[in-house]
Protein backbone atom coordinates (compact mmCIF):
# COMPACT_ATOMS: atom_id res chain seq x y z
CA UNK A 1 0.00 0.00 0.00
CA UNK A 2 0.83 3.63 -0.87
CA UNK A 3 2.02 5.87 1.86
CA UNK A 4 -0.31 8.21 3.57
CA UNK A 5 0.22 12.16 2.30
CA UNK A 6 -3.07 13.18 3.73
CA UNK A 7 -6.25 12.66 5.06
CA UNK A 8 -9.33 14.52 4.51
CA UNK A 9 -12.91 13.90 6.42
CA UNK A 10 -16.19 14.66 5.30
CA UNK A 11 -19.74 13.40 6.99
CA UNK A 12 -23.38 13.65 6.25
CA UNK A 13 -26.52 13.17 7.79
CA UNK A 14 -29.98 11.79 7.10
CA UNK A 15 -33.00 13.61 6.56
CA UNK A 16 -34.56 12.45 9.70
CA UNK A 17 -31.52 14.54 11.34
CA UNK A 18 -33.25 17.84 12.64
CA UNK A 19 -31.56 20.21 10.81
CA UNK A 20 -32.76 18.44 7.26
CA UNK A 21 -36.14 17.81 8.60
CA UNK A 22 -36.30 22.09 8.40
CA UNK A 23 -34.73 21.92 5.16
CA UNK A 24 -36.74 19.17 3.29
CA UNK A 25 -40.01 20.93 5.22
CA UNK A 26 -38.88 24.28 3.34
CA UNK A 27 -38.14 22.75 0.03
CA UNK A 28 -42.02 20.64 0.17
CA UNK A 29 -43.53 24.14 0.71
CA UNK A 30 -41.26 25.49 -2.14
CA UNK A 31 -42.17 22.53 -4.63
CA UNK A 32 -46.07 23.46 -3.83
CA UNK A 33 -46.16 26.85 -4.66
CA UNK A 34 -43.84 26.46 -7.68
CA UNK A 35 -46.58 23.76 -8.89
CA UNK A 36 -48.81 26.00 -9.21
CA UNK A 37 -46.99 29.27 -10.33
CA UNK A 38 -43.17 28.54 -12.06
CA UNK A 39 -43.07 31.90 -10.83
CA UNK A 40 -43.21 32.11 -8.00
CA UNK A 41 -40.78 33.94 -5.26
CA UNK A 42 -40.37 31.71 -2.34
CA UNK A 43 -37.54 32.13 0.68
CA UNK A 44 -39.17 30.02 3.26
CA UNK A 45 -37.28 29.01 6.74
CA UNK A 46 -38.51 26.16 8.80
CA UNK A 47 -37.40 25.40 12.79
CA UNK A 48 -38.48 22.65 14.59
CA UNK A 49 -38.25 21.50 18.16
CA UNK A 50 -40.08 19.23 20.26
CA UNK A 51 -43.25 18.31 19.36
CA UNK A 52 -43.19 22.00 17.44
CA UNK A 53 -42.87 23.15 14.13
CA UNK A 54 -42.56 26.67 12.52
CA UNK A 55 -42.70 27.95 9.02
CA UNK A 56 -41.81 31.61 8.44
CA UNK A 57 -40.46 33.83 5.26
CA UNK A 58 -41.62 35.05 2.50
CA UNK A 59 -43.80 34.34 -0.36
CA UNK A 60 -45.65 35.85 -3.63
CA UNK A 61 -46.89 33.42 -5.86
CA UNK A 62 -50.19 32.87 -7.89
CA UNK A 63 -50.23 29.66 -6.27
CA UNK A 64 -53.21 29.91 -3.64
CA UNK A 65 -52.34 27.99 -0.38
CA UNK A 66 -54.58 28.57 2.75
CA UNK A 67 -52.90 28.07 5.91
CA UNK A 68 -54.63 24.57 6.22
CA UNK A 69 -53.03 23.47 2.58
CA UNK A 70 -49.48 24.63 4.45
CA UNK A 71 -50.02 22.64 7.75
CA UNK A 72 -51.21 19.07 5.68
CA UNK A 73 -47.79 19.78 3.36
CA UNK A 74 -45.92 20.34 6.93
CA UNK A 75 -47.53 17.48 8.86
CA UNK A 76 -47.00 15.01 5.44
CA UNK A 77 -43.87 15.73 5.14
CA UNK A 78 -42.98 15.14 8.66
CA UNK A 79 -44.31 11.72 8.92
CA UNK A 80 -42.64 10.63 5.42
CA UNK A 81 -39.45 11.45 7.18
CA UNK A 82 -40.48 8.94 9.57
CA UNK A 83 -41.71 11.21 12.55
CA UNK A 84 -44.81 9.57 13.23
CA UNK A 85 -45.12 8.13 16.34
CA UNK A 86 -45.55 9.93 19.82
CA UNK A 87 -43.14 7.99 21.60
CA UNK A 88 -40.19 10.01 19.11
CA UNK A 89 -41.48 13.28 20.66
CA UNK A 90 -42.03 14.98 17.42
CA UNK A 91 -45.16 13.81 15.43
CA UNK A 92 -46.49 15.04 12.42
CA UNK A 93 -50.16 13.79 13.06
CA UNK A 94 -50.31 15.84 16.31
CA UNK A 95 -47.23 18.26 16.92
CA UNK A 96 -48.19 22.10 16.91
CA UNK A 97 -47.46 24.07 13.64
CA UNK A 98 -47.14 27.90 13.63
CA UNK A 99 -47.46 29.49 9.89
CA UNK A 100 -45.34 32.74 9.86
CA UNK A 101 -45.41 32.84 6.04
CA UNK A 102 -45.96 36.66 4.60
CA UNK A 103 -45.62 38.41 1.34
CA UNK A 104 -42.24 39.18 -0.18
CA UNK A 105 -40.57 42.69 0.45
CA UNK A 106 -41.14 45.19 -2.70
CA UNK A 107 -37.99 46.72 -2.42
CA UNK A 108 -36.30 43.30 -3.35
CA UNK A 109 -38.80 42.25 -5.79
CA UNK A 110 -38.39 45.53 -8.28
CA UNK A 111 -34.99 44.88 -8.79
CA UNK A 112 -36.15 40.88 -9.36
CA UNK A 113 -38.74 41.38 -11.41
CA UNK A 114 -38.01 43.47 -14.56
CA UNK A 115 -40.71 42.88 -17.05
CA UNK A 116 -39.14 41.35 -20.63
CA UNK A 117 -35.32 42.72 -19.31
CA UNK A 118 -33.32 39.73 -17.96
CA UNK A 119 -34.37 39.16 -14.39
CA UNK A 120 -32.16 40.27 -11.88
CA UNK A 121 -30.04 38.14 -9.40
CA UNK A 122 -32.28 37.76 -6.51
CA UNK A 123 -29.68 38.10 -3.87
CA UNK A 124 -25.81 39.77 -4.19
CA UNK A 125 -22.97 37.19 -2.58
CA UNK A 126 -20.51 34.68 -4.13
CA UNK A 127 -21.30 31.25 -4.87
CA UNK A 128 -19.29 27.99 -5.88
CA UNK A 129 -19.55 24.98 -7.78
CA UNK A 130 -16.56 22.31 -8.02
CA UNK A 131 -15.85 18.77 -9.61
CA UNK A 132 -13.24 16.13 -9.45
CA UNK A 133 -11.98 13.19 -11.01
CA UNK A 134 -12.28 11.34 -7.63
CA UNK A 135 -15.45 9.16 -8.56
CA UNK A 136 -17.95 8.64 -10.98
CA UNK A 137 -20.46 11.25 -10.36
CA UNK A 138 -16.88 13.25 -10.27
CA UNK A 139 -17.84 14.18 -6.58
CA UNK A 140 -14.69 14.52 -4.05
CA UNK A 141 -14.28 10.53 -3.02
CA UNK A 142 -14.88 12.11 0.93
CA UNK A 143 -18.71 13.56 0.63
CA UNK A 144 -19.35 11.04 -2.27
CA UNK A 145 -19.04 7.81 0.44
CA UNK A 146 -20.58 10.08 3.33
CA UNK A 147 -23.69 10.54 1.32
CA UNK A 148 -24.18 6.61 -0.08
CA UNK A 149 -23.75 5.50 3.91
CA UNK A 150 -26.47 8.37 5.29
CA UNK A 151 -28.68 7.47 1.89
CA UNK A 152 -28.13 3.52 2.40
CA UNK A 153 -29.01 3.99 6.59
CA UNK A 154 -32.28 5.44 5.44
CA UNK A 155 -32.89 2.52 3.28
CA UNK A 156 -32.15 0.11 5.80
CA UNK A 157 -34.92 1.71 7.81
CA UNK A 158 -38.08 2.47 5.44
CA UNK A 159 -37.64 -1.03 4.24
CA UNK A 160 -37.36 -2.88 7.68
CA UNK A 161 -34.66 -4.23 7.43
CA UNK A 162 -33.13 -3.09 10.71
CA UNK A 163 -36.73 -2.39 12.49
CA UNK A 164 -34.93 -0.75 15.61
CA UNK A 165 -33.32 1.81 13.64
CA UNK A 166 -35.52 5.18 14.08
CA UNK A 167 -34.90 8.18 11.70
CA UNK A 168 -31.34 10.54 12.89
CA UNK A 169 -28.60 9.61 11.96
CA UNK A 170 -24.48 10.87 11.07
CA UNK A 171 -22.12 9.11 8.92
CA UNK A 172 -18.41 10.70 8.83
CA UNK A 173 -15.15 9.08 6.80
CA UNK A 174 -11.64 10.29 7.07
CA UNK A 175 -10.34 9.32 3.77
CA UNK A 176 -6.21 8.51 3.63
CA UNK A 177 -5.21 10.28 0.01
CA UNK A 178 -1.27 9.16 -1.25
CA UNK A 179 1.10 12.07 -2.61
CA UNK A 180 -0.45 11.28 -6.23
CA UNK A 181 -4.26 12.32 -4.74
CA UNK A 182 -5.29 8.89 -5.11
CA UNK A 183 -7.81 7.45 -2.47
CA UNK A 184 -5.57 4.18 -0.56
CA UNK A 185 -7.62 3.65 2.44
CA UNK A 186 -10.36 4.96 5.24
CA UNK A 187 -8.38 6.01 8.28
CA UNK A 188 -11.79 6.52 9.83
CA UNK A 189 -15.60 5.70 9.86
CA UNK A 190 -17.91 7.14 11.88
CA UNK A 191 -21.20 6.24 12.09
CA UNK A 192 -24.25 7.42 14.82
CA UNK A 193 -27.79 5.82 14.14
CA UNK A 194 -31.07 6.92 16.24
CA UNK A 195 -32.82 3.59 17.73
CA UNK A 196 -35.38 2.19 20.03
CA UNK A 197 -35.01 1.34 23.04
CA UNK A 198 -34.86 -2.48 21.99
CA UNK A 199 -31.27 -2.24 21.85
CA UNK A 200 -30.54 1.11 24.01
CA UNK A 201 -28.65 -1.51 26.68
CA UNK A 202 -27.40 -3.92 24.37
CA UNK A 203 -25.16 -2.37 20.94
CA UNK A 204 -24.23 -5.42 20.16
CA UNK A 205 -26.96 -6.13 17.46
CA UNK A 206 -26.55 -2.77 16.05
CA UNK A 207 -23.05 -2.61 15.66
CA UNK A 208 -23.59 -6.16 14.11
CA UNK A 209 -26.29 -5.22 11.68
CA UNK A 210 -24.43 -2.05 10.94
CA UNK A 211 -21.48 -3.81 9.90
CA UNK A 212 -22.76 -6.21 7.97
CA UNK A 213 -25.69 -4.09 6.36
CA UNK A 214 -24.58 -1.25 5.91
CA UNK A 215 -21.04 -0.82 5.54
CA UNK A 216 -20.36 -4.19 3.75
CA UNK A 217 -23.01 -2.87 1.22
CA UNK A 218 -21.56 0.36 0.90
CA UNK A 219 -17.71 0.57 1.36
CA UNK A 220 -15.50 -0.58 -1.54
CA UNK A 221 -13.59 -4.03 -1.15
CA UNK A 222 -10.07 -3.66 0.69
CA UNK A 223 -11.08 0.21 1.74
CA UNK A 224 -11.10 -0.56 5.11
CA UNK A 225 -8.31 -2.16 7.05
CA UNK A 226 -6.97 -3.55 10.42
CA UNK A 227 -5.60 0.15 10.54
CA UNK A 228 -8.76 1.65 10.39
CA UNK A 229 -10.27 3.18 13.04
CA UNK A 230 -14.84 2.34 13.41
CA UNK A 231 -16.58 3.91 16.13
CA UNK A 232 -20.40 2.97 15.98
CA UNK A 233 -22.80 5.14 18.24
CA UNK A 234 -19.31 6.10 20.26
CA UNK A 235 -21.58 7.37 22.95
CA UNK A 236 -23.10 4.23 23.75
CA UNK A 237 -26.73 5.09 23.05
CA UNK A 238 -28.82 7.15 20.86
CA UNK A 239 -32.45 7.02 21.77
CA UNK A 240 -33.52 10.40 21.95
CA UNK A 241 -32.98 12.04 18.71
CA UNK A 242 -34.30 13.92 15.61
CA UNK A 243 -35.82 17.48 16.67
CA UNK A 244 -36.68 16.17 20.31
CA UNK A 245 -32.68 15.62 21.11
CA UNK A 246 -31.99 18.97 18.57
CA UNK A 247 -33.58 21.67 17.60
CA UNK A 248 -33.23 21.92 13.69
CA UNK A 249 -33.31 25.08 11.45
CA UNK A 250 -33.03 25.59 7.64
CA UNK A 251 -30.11 26.17 6.21
CA UNK A 252 -27.36 24.94 8.49
CA UNK A 253 -26.00 21.65 6.78
CA UNK A 254 -24.79 23.74 3.94
CA UNK A 255 -21.11 21.51 4.00
CA UNK A 256 -23.44 18.80 3.91
CA UNK A 257 -25.42 19.92 1.46
CA UNK A 258 -22.44 21.17 -0.95
CA UNK A 259 -19.03 19.20 -1.01
CA UNK A 260 -18.78 18.00 2.70
CA UNK A 261 -15.45 20.75 2.90
CA UNK A 262 -13.24 19.70 0.09
CA UNK A 263 -14.02 22.77 -1.85
CA UNK A 264 -14.80 26.18 -0.78
CA UNK A 265 -18.21 27.85 0.31
CA UNK A 266 -19.82 30.96 -0.30
CA UNK A 267 -22.16 30.79 2.32
CA UNK A 268 -25.50 30.52 1.17
CA UNK A 269 -27.90 27.74 1.92
CA UNK A 270 -30.11 26.60 -0.65
CA UNK A 271 -33.76 25.18 0.21
CA UNK A 272 -36.72 27.23 0.73
CA UNK A 273 -35.55 29.58 -1.73
CA UNK A 274 -36.97 29.78 -5.35
CA UNK A 275 -34.38 29.75 -8.50
CA UNK A 276 -34.31 33.24 -8.95
CA UNK A 277 -31.85 33.27 -5.99
CA UNK A 278 -28.55 32.85 -6.96
CA UNK A 279 -27.16 31.63 -3.61
CA UNK A 280 -28.94 28.31 -5.11
CA UNK A 281 -29.06 28.90 -8.75
CA UNK A 282 -25.85 29.98 -9.12
CA UNK A 283 -24.61 27.08 -7.03
CA UNK A 284 -26.49 24.54 -9.22
CA UNK A 285 -24.76 26.64 -12.83
CA UNK A 286 -21.46 26.32 -11.12
CA UNK A 287 -20.91 22.79 -10.37
CA UNK A 288 -22.45 22.32 -13.88
CA UNK A 289 -19.96 23.77 -15.46
CA UNK A 290 -17.00 22.83 -13.19
CA UNK A 291 -18.70 19.37 -13.72
CA UNK A 292 -18.78 19.83 -17.21
CA UNK A 293 -14.92 21.11 -17.94
CA UNK A 294 -13.53 17.93 -15.75
CA UNK A 295 -15.73 15.73 -18.02
CA UNK A 296 -14.40 17.28 -21.10
CA UNK A 297 -10.90 16.62 -20.14
CA UNK A 298 -9.79 20.17 -19.89
CA UNK A 299 -8.93 19.26 -16.07
CA UNK A 300 -9.25 16.90 -13.63
CA UNK A 301 -10.17 19.32 -11.00
CA UNK A 302 -12.07 22.57 -11.04
CA UNK A 303 -13.37 25.29 -8.88
CA UNK A 304 -15.53 27.91 -10.18
CA UNK A 305 -16.53 30.85 -8.50
CA UNK A 306 -19.06 33.17 -9.37
CA UNK A 307 -20.91 36.81 -7.46
CA UNK A 308 -23.48 38.67 -8.03
CA UNK A 309 -25.12 42.14 -7.44
CA UNK A 310 -28.21 41.92 -6.01
CA UNK A 311 -30.76 43.09 -9.04
CA UNK A 312 -28.21 43.20 -11.49
CA UNK A 313 -28.40 40.43 -14.05
CA UNK A 314 -24.58 39.27 -15.55
CA UNK A 315 -22.23 38.08 -12.59
CA UNK A 316 -19.86 40.67 -11.27
CA UNK A 317 -16.97 38.20 -11.82
CA UNK A 318 -15.96 34.73 -12.89
CA UNK A 319 -13.42 32.73 -11.53
CA UNK A 320 -12.10 29.29 -12.39
CA UNK A 321 -9.12 27.44 -10.74
CA UNK A 322 -8.21 23.71 -11.96
CA UNK A 323 -5.15 23.09 -9.29
CA UNK A 324 -2.32 22.57 -11.74
CA UNK A 325 -4.57 20.19 -13.69
CA UNK A 326 -5.36 21.91 -16.57
CA UNK A 327 -4.69 20.52 -19.95
CA UNK A 328 -2.87 23.07 -22.69
CA UNK A 329 -5.94 25.47 -23.91
CA UNK A 330 -3.60 27.68 -25.76
CA UNK A 331 -4.24 31.55 -25.43
CA UNK A 332 -7.87 31.34 -23.94
CA UNK A 333 -8.44 31.62 -20.74
CA UNK A 334 -10.83 29.28 -18.54
CA UNK A 335 -13.09 32.68 -17.93
CA UNK A 336 -13.39 32.86 -21.47
CA UNK A 337 -14.13 29.36 -21.87
CA UNK A 338 -17.26 29.69 -19.26
CA UNK A 339 -18.23 32.67 -20.61
CA UNK A 340 -18.50 31.68 -24.33
CA UNK A 341 -20.15 28.57 -23.45
CA UNK A 342 -22.22 29.19 -20.04
CA UNK A 343 -25.48 31.84 -19.96
CA UNK A 344 -24.60 33.27 -16.56
CA UNK A 345 -27.71 35.92 -15.73
CA UNK A 346 -30.33 34.43 -13.33
CA UNK A 347 -32.84 33.77 -16.57
CA UNK A 348 -29.70 32.11 -18.89
CA UNK A 349 -29.16 29.69 -15.09
CA UNK A 350 -32.90 28.81 -15.28
CA UNK A 351 -33.65 28.30 -18.43
CA UNK A 352 -30.03 26.55 -19.11
CA UNK A 353 -31.05 23.68 -16.36
CA UNK A 354 -34.62 24.03 -16.57
CA UNK A 355 -35.14 25.09 -12.96
CA UNK A 356 -38.36 25.98 -13.09
CA UNK A 357 -39.48 22.67 -13.43
CA UNK A 358 -37.60 20.56 -11.16
CA UNK A 359 -38.71 19.05 -8.01
CA UNK A 360 -36.04 20.56 -4.53
CA UNK A 361 -37.86 18.31 -2.12
CA UNK A 362 -35.45 15.60 -3.20
CA UNK A 363 -32.01 17.76 -2.69
CA UNK A 364 -32.66 18.34 0.86
CA UNK A 365 -33.38 14.48 1.41
CA UNK A 366 -30.44 12.90 -0.69
CA UNK A 367 -27.92 15.55 -1.64
CA UNK A 368 -27.95 18.83 -3.81
CA UNK A 369 -24.69 17.55 -5.74
CA UNK A 370 -23.59 13.99 -7.05
CA UNK A 371 -27.10 12.49 -7.53
CA UNK A 372 -28.07 11.20 -11.09
CA UNK A 373 -30.52 13.30 -12.70
CA UNK A 374 -30.86 16.37 -11.17
CA UNK A 375 -30.43 18.51 -14.22
CA UNK A 376 -26.60 20.23 -13.02
CA UNK A 377 -25.40 16.48 -12.91
CA UNK A 378 -25.56 16.50 -17.13
CA UNK A 379 -22.10 16.29 -18.82
CA UNK A 380 -23.97 17.44 -22.19
CA UNK A 381 -21.45 20.44 -22.63
CA UNK A 382 -18.33 18.57 -22.39
CA UNK A 383 -18.07 17.48 -26.19
CA UNK A 384 -18.42 21.12 -27.02
CA UNK A 385 -15.46 21.76 -24.62
CA UNK A 386 -13.06 19.77 -26.07
CA UNK A 387 -12.55 21.53 -28.58
CA UNK A 388 -10.29 24.19 -26.64
CA UNK A 389 -7.67 21.65 -25.87
CA UNK A 390 -4.88 22.02 -27.75
CA UNK A 391 -3.68 18.80 -29.93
Amino acid sequence: MSEVYRTFTSESVTQGHPDKVADIISDAILDAYMAGDKFSHVACETCVTTDFCMVFGEITSNTDLKKDDIEKIIRDTIIEIGYDKPELEFDGNTCKVANRLHAQSQDINQGVDRGDDETGAGDQGMMFGFATDETESLMPYPIDLARKLTNKLTELRESGEIPYLRPDGKAQVSVNYDKDGNVISLDAVVLSTQHDDTVSDNQEQLHSDIREKLFNAVIPDGLMTEDTKVHINPTGKFEIGGPHGDAGLTGRKIIVDTYGGYARHGGGAFSGKDCTKVDRSACYMARYIAKNIVASGLASKCEIQLSYAIGVAEPTSVMVDTFGTAADIGDKTFEQIVRENFRLTPDGIIETLGLRDTSYKQTAKYGHFGIEGLPWEKTDKADDLKKYIKA
